[in-house]
């Protein structure tokens, strides 16, 4: 059982339900929806749970940023619905529990005159606290900026910040308005590989300790797959949808999408060969030509 949310992060502006493990948190159901007049996903059947952390796969162009902006109800749909906590998207009761993470979230101006603090602080901004934080919420955000690891960088400027620490910002910014749900669209774009590791083990962690439901789109395969505890490859339809453990290799990818082989008959120069003690050695045919 995943611990509950801690009082520094829920008190004051909890509503009347509160994620429990295993919670359906949304229901996508036979959803299709159009831009520009062509159908960009069809029939999309969804179920996500609270404390899942979800990698969302695909090609440009596939629907995943679709999907996204119909799940936070700026799209809307030809058919099908989306259900929040079984309520719309954009409803009243919902507001503030679904966070949103663009692409371009580390895009900041870099004329930007505001600290990380501030920056933070507007995650908590609503119709009833527009001017002025409580005591409760200036304790939330101390938390939050503590829980994404930027405690020493309070009191900079965002502007002056590395890509990994603007991405964590951001993070934290979602998690400022109580988001139950975080939506992620390729949040990784423009962050360093260790920043990257460090993000990911850290939205880990906010699934296990602190009931987070992330569902977060990524073209990065290998670092999404080490990660998340379930995978979903979307083309226009869900063509894959369960375990990372069993996410299809890349041959069986491009047969689930369709794709033939372009010389299924040609035979790879190069072949592996697994001696006894479990080495894995490569076999280059000889180049009587001698090049390279």
């Amino acid at each position: 059982m995943l611990n509950q949310l801690p009082a520094t992060l829920s008190d004051g502006m909890r509503i009347n339900f509160t994620p429990v493990c295993g919670e359906e948190i949304l229901r996508v159901s036979n959803l299709s929806v159009n831009r520009s007049g062509n159908e960009i996903i069809h029939d999309i059947n969804l179920t996500i749970t609270c404390g899942e952390f979800i990698g969302i796969v695909g090609p440009n162009g596939g629907g995943k940023s679709t999907l996204m902006l119909t799940i936070l109800g700026i799209l809307k749909p030809r058919t099908g619905s989306v259900r929040i906590y079984d309520l719309a998207p954009m409803s009243r009761q919902t507001l503030g529990k679904v966070g949103w993470v663009p692409q371009a979230a580390t895009n900041l101006p870099q004329n930007l005159q505001i600290t990380v603090k501030e920056f933070i602080q507007l995650g908590t901004l609503n119709h009833k606290s527009l001017l002025r934080l409580r005591n409760n919420e200036r304790e939330k955000v101390q938390k939050i900026i503590e829980t994404i690891g930027l405690d020493e960088y309070a009191n900079t400027r965002i502007a002056n910040l590395s890509g990994g620490q603007k991405q964590r910002a951001a993070i934290g910014k979602a998690l400022a308005s109580d988001a139950d749900l975080l939506l992620m669209d390729e949040p990784m774009v423009g962050v360093d590989g260790e920043s990257r590791n460090s993000i990911m083990r850290l939205l880990d962690g906010l699934c296990h300790n602190q009931n987070k439901t992330i569902l977060m789109i990524s073209h990065d395969l290998a670092s999404i797959k080490s990660t998340v505890h379930r995978m979903i490859y979307l083309e226009q339809k869900i063509c894959y949808d369960g375990p990372t453990q069993t996410f299809p290799d890349l041959a069986d990818l491009a047969e689930l999408r369709g794709i033939e082989a372009t010389h299924p008959d040609v035979e790879s120069p190069i072949k592996l060969e697994k001696s006894s003690d479990e080495i894995i050695s490569i076999i280059v045919p000889d180049n009587p030509e001698g090049e390279k």
